[in-house]
């Protein structure tokens, strides 16, 4: 007999990630899982609904979806059966952050009235492109090493640093922008985060962040910063329906953008998976990699026709795993029917976008901050000191800067190379990519090794 997480007995034939924990267990693990996870589910949509010029009912419409597809594609990676089996390990799929900068991007280029339309657009191509890429990359994560994706992570974290400032100052268009009264809720927010993070320990310290962004709320309530009409717009239940933003359209730049950022968030799927197989002390082969990445695939495809943003793994989930010692996928399988109910219920995207944003913008600094944390830790196991690899890192992320630095440096430009080069995190990995391949080749053996199986990333609040 072999032992199990909670030092129960259990038949050594029954791997522990396939261990059904008795409910007194699995509930509060499940539960641990959506406080993780959930401040980064809902953070996609609270960026790109404003940029897409969506009101809050709509908004809501997205927070709603986010929730629902976060929670299917989670039930279908750990519970999916034959031709839709996941990977079935304890791994948690929703909207990722890795696709924020771009997608702010495409959608500020769209037309007006028909930004929406664009970026869901450019999504479902997107997830197209990953069920049919899926099968064979494989081969291709030979050109995204250490090297690439630390670069792409770093400027991911860079770029959306501009969204929680604009916060922290009380929202682009505020009457009261950059008042002292706002400055001062988001440092106490962060503060609050802050001072959670250090005094707290397992469960409690996982939702930090949540707990930071209810102390925010409630501080600002008596000073009137709280907006509640958008309950009188909003409905207790409702089940999102298809096209309820319109037809998708189809713009060339838009898409060829989003298909690169779809690159990089199967990588860092196929990361994730090879860290949980590596915690789980499970193999990870290739036909597993396929598997969980054709559910990213559907999970962005059929999302996106319902207002879903591009589906990937959620790296906080992994941490999770390899702080509490729960491998079971039921845990993350319960976590992940939660948030489908969750997203089934308006009301509660309304209670989330009562949160001012000053108080989204202190808890932002900390999120987007971690997230380019994690691409600094990603490139301390790139090598640095070997070969060109400095100089590959230093001119990928220089031109995935210049963007940040000179918005409009490419506004004499095609609108096609606006969208791309115009957006940090896709020109850094494009130059990061030809410069690896020139230098290093991915064909021969470098000194930029290709991910392998990594230590599991720190838990945090936020989507990777």
């Amino acid at each position: 007999m072999a032992m199990n997480s909670q030092g129960n007995p259990t038949p050594a034939a029954c791997h522990p990630v396939d261990e059904k924990l008795p409910a007194k267990q699995l509930i509060p693990a499940a539960f641990q899982h959506v406080g993780a996870m959930y401040a980064g589910v809902v953070a996609p949509p609270l960026i790109i609904g404003p940029a897409c010029g969506l009101d809050q009912r709509d908004q809501i419409v997205l927070i709603s979806v986010s929730l629902l597809v976060a929670g299917l594609a989670t039930l279908l990676q750990t519970l999916g059966a034959g031709r839709f089996a996941g990977n079935r390990l304890p791994f948690v799929n929703a909207s990722s952050s890795a696709g924020l900068a771009s997608l702010l991007t495409v959608a500020h280029s769209a037309p007006e009235g028909h930004r929406i339309q664009t970026v869901l657009g450019a999504v479902l191509v997107g997830g197209l492109f990953c069920l049919a890429v899926g099968p064979f990359f494989g081969r291709l994560m030979r050109f995204f090493p250490h090297l690439v994706t630390g670069v792409v992570i770093t400027l991911i974290g860079v770029s959306l640093m501009t969204v929680p400032v604009a916060w922290v100052q009380g929202g682009e268009g505020a009457p009261d922008f950059g008042s002292a009264a706002n400055l001062g809720l988001a440092l106490f927010t962060l503060v609050v985060i802050i001072v959670l993070q250090r005094v707290l320990r397992g469960f409690l310290k996982q939702i930090a962040l949540i707990l930071g962004l209810v102390a925010g709320t409630l501080a600002a309530a008596p000073f009137g910063m709280l907006d509640t009409t958008t309950f009188e717009q909003t409905s207790l239940f409702a089940l999102p329906m298809p096209l309820q933003f319109g037809a998708p359209e189809f713009h060339p730049a838009a898409i060829l953008a989003v298909c690169i950022v779809i690159l990089v968030a199967m990588t860092e799927s196929s990361a994730g998976m090879l860290a949980i197989g590596e915690i789980c002390d499970r193999d990870v082969e290739q036909k597993l990699v396929t598997r969980g990445l054709r559910v990213d695939g559907i999970a962005t495809t059929v999302g996106s026709l319902f207002g879903g943003l591009p589906t990937s793994a959620f790296a906080q989930n992994v941490g999770v795993v390899s702080l509490t010692g729960v491998r079971s996928r039921f845990v993350v399988a319960v976590a992940g029917g939660v948030m489908a109910l969750l997203g089934l219920f308006p009301v509660l995207g309304g209670v989330v976008s009562l949160v001012p944003y000053p108080v989204l913008g202190g808890a932002g600094l900390m999120l987007f901050g971690s997230i380019a944390t994690s691409g600094i830790r990603t490139l301390s196991r790139a090598h640095l000191e070997q070969g060109h690899n400095m100089f590959v890192v230093s001119v990928s992320l220089a031109v995935g800067l210049i963007p940040l630095a000179a918005p409009t440096i490419y506004q004499q430009f095609p609108q096609w190379f606006q969208t791309v080069f115009g957006t940090g995190i896709v020109a850094g990995a494009i130059v990061a990519v030809v410069l690896n391949m020139i230098f290093n080749s991915p064909l021969r053996a470098t000194s930029a090794k290709p991910v392998q199986r990594a230590a599991a990333p720190e838990p945090a609040g936020g989507g990777s």
